[in-house]
């Protein structure tokens, strides 16, 4: 028998104050540790002999004030659910800043650089659909079906008819991928439609029954994964189908879907590779990166060239040369990492992740809603897939996919889509909404 939560009262202002103290001290340590980053960088620099630009602090204040914004407004809305989750997820977050702030992403004079903004902007979104969707609000989301369906697949053909195409997908204007709110909309979709036809999906005895549930479901992944091939988006693809088969599974507990599932994958990526060449090249890359040292390998062999002088300690920070390795702000980060904090920083880091999908699942499993169990289980997934598809792509552990490492990576569609994600399961998290059928 899986743990019930009751549904909570709201509490006054005060209790909620004293019950949220463990969350405080997490966002205090957090930044305590993020401050210290920025003392190490700046110290670096001095080194260097550069000078002290008090725009150097602009992050770390706008971090600082991000945290304290947030705690307040949990507060304010007698919040009771999840508080290690905010906790790791702030430091996440914040280790993000310190990171682009260390490669000179915010080293702008502007009064606004759009980049430095998009913390508190995911902050405050976060926020809006936490406190929107609490005491069991949340609900509701799964009345809107076949709109999340709509939406999803809106998403992706106004991007295919008004973007432009760039490093061979499509992009809308500024570079911007509107299409990463596929990771929300697919997953509000296939958590109502789970919920409503888990009990056909899981009866693989009669077949009319169970064909008839999967029909619709079908029908609306080809058309998905048809837009997405025409964007070139084979990452998004990957990370949504394997969120696909978990949410089949948790809400079937038909293992089979897992097991044919894999099986259809696998056939799948090879017709693939024999359609897209960039696909193909990629995979050659990643068995052979030394065969082409200067042009598809070069981005593979600067990370890992990076990362192995990094050692066990790294190199320190600031004192790396993360400016050797492409597009290292993004799909590379992980590789400065590794160079300038070494094997135990990336330990810590990976670490840290683990903790926040192990907070996800545990939300999902102690949650009385059947729909607010499989969007956490959803959510959960995208997150640890996306992050399994960059350190993998990152170490060569599996071919590159573009895919950025959430929280940590230069961007803003993935960082704002990471935050609406963290919102939806906190407020899963403090219980309430439908005992789960069956």
């Amino acid at each position: 028998m899986r743990r019930h939560l009751r549904t909570r009262q709201p509490l006054t202002l005060l209790a909620t104050w004293e019950l949220r103290w463990p969350e405080r001290r997490l966002l205090f340590w957090s930044a305590v540790c993020i401050a210290l980053g920025f003392l190490m960088i700046l110290a670096a620099d001095q080194h260097a002999g550069q000078r002290l630009d008090p725009v150097f602090f602009r992050p770390l204040a706008i971090y600082l004030v991000s945290l304290v914004v947030m705690h307040l407004a949990l507060v304010l809305a007698r919040f009771q659910g999840d508080q290690i989750l905010t906790g790791a997820v702030a430091f996440l977050a914040g280790f993000g800043l310190l990171v682009q702030s260390r490669m000179g992403v915010f080293a702008h004079t502007e009064t606004l650089t759009l980049a430095l903004y998009l913390f508190p902007a995911g902050v405050a979104l976060m926020l809006a659909v936490c406190i929107g969707s609490l005491r069991g609000r949340f609900e509701l989301y799964a009345r809107w079906l076949w709109l999340w369906a709509a939406l999803s697949l809106a998403l992706v053909a106004l991007l295919l008819v008004f973007g432009q195409r760039f490093r061979g997908a499509v992009y809308g204007l500024g570079l911007v991928t509107p299409t990463e709110l596929l990771k929300v909309t697919v997953v509000l979709f296939l958590a109502a439609y789970v919920e409503r036809h888990g009990r056909s999906l899981g009866q693989w005895g009669d077949a009319g029954s169970s064909g008839r549930a999967l029909l619709p479901l079908a029908g609306f992944w080809c058309l998905l994964a048809g837009l997405l091939f025409l964007q070139r988006d084979l990452g998004m693809f990957v990370v949504l189908s394997v969120t696909l088969l978990v949410m089949l599974y948790v809400g079937t507990e038909r293992i089979g879907y897992l097991v044919f599932g894999a099986l259809a994958a696998s056939g799948l990526g090879y017709l693939i590779l024999g359609v897209f060449a960039h696909g193909q090249r990629r995979i050659d890359a990643w068995l052979s990166p030394f065969q082409d040292t200067t042009g598809n390998s070069w981005q593979i062999l600067q990370g890992l060239s990076g990362m192995y002088a990094g050692g066990l300690w790294g190199e320190g920070f600031g004192q790396g040369n993360p400016q050797y390795t492409p597009i290292a702000q993004s799909d590379f980060i992980y590789a400065v990492i590794g160079e300038e904090l070494g094997f135990v920083g990336c330990t810590l880091l990976v670490l840290c992740f683990l903790v926040v999908f192990g907070r996800g699942l545990r939300i999902a499993d102690q949650t009385r809603s059947g729909f607010g169990r499989l969007v956490c289980v959803g959510l959960t997934t995208v997150l640890a897939v996306q992050t399994f598809l960059n350190l993998g792509g990152v170490t060569k552990f599996i071919p590159l996919t573009g895919i950025t490492l959430p929280f940590i990576s230069q961007g803003g569609s993935s960082l704002l889509t990471a935050f609406i994600s963290l919102g939806l399961i906190l407020a899963v998290s403090e219980g309430g909404g439908r005992a789960r059928q069956g």
